[in-house]
């Protein structure tokens, strides 16, 4: 467990682990004073993007208002059930699961399609069953909902047509 403890405390991962929890306090007050409008986001070790058809001062609003959030200390924010890792997390489970579900099936197409019935349902339980994964792994290893001396330095606009990408750029 140490070696995921030095992975996960090394700085550049650790900053990465900091945006991603604000990345996701943001997205959800976002989602409180916007509802019906869709947002994502996408963090990184210099801060996060924020996806969504809002203005530069509602993201300032939101980013401001989840760092003094996670400050005060509610980590709840920082983790998220739209989060990619919850998907990654199933996906990578099921994923393997159907490769050893096939294994031994042949080379025909139709011993394949033989075989599909079963790794439906091997991949079905797979993905009931590994549900709490993605959350426990947002909890224990993608995000870090204290923030530390994490700030906001600066938010960019990027319009692309109707698709609108905030860049906010953090720094220690």
């Amino acid at each position: 467990m140490s070696n995921i403890n030095q992975i996960i405390d090394y700085r550049p991962v650790s900053r990465v682990r900091r945006n991603h929890a604000m990345e996701h306090a943001s997205l959800h007050i976002l989602a409180t004073k916007n509802p019906g409008l869709r947002f994502a986001g996408l963090s990184d070790s210099k801060g996060f993007r924020i996806i969504g058809n809002v203005s530069t001062q509602d993201i300032q609003q939101a980013v401001d208002e989840a760092l003094t959030r996670l400050q005060s200390g509610e980590r709840n924010l920082a983790y998220h059930p739209n989060c990619g890792t919850n998907y990654a997390a199933s996906g990578a489970v099921a994923g393997v699961t159907a490769w050893i579900g096939m294994l031994g099936s042949g080379k025909s197409l139709r011993a394949k399609v033989n075989r599909l019935p079963l790794v439906i349902l091997l991949v079905t339980g797979v993905l009931m069953l590994t549900r709490p994964l993605g959350p426990f792994l947002q909890r224990a290893v993608t995000t870090n909902p204290v923030p530390g001396v994490l700030r906001i330095v600066e938010i960019r606009r990027h319009d692309f047509g109707n698709f609108v990408l905030h860049r906010v750029i953090t720094e220690e």
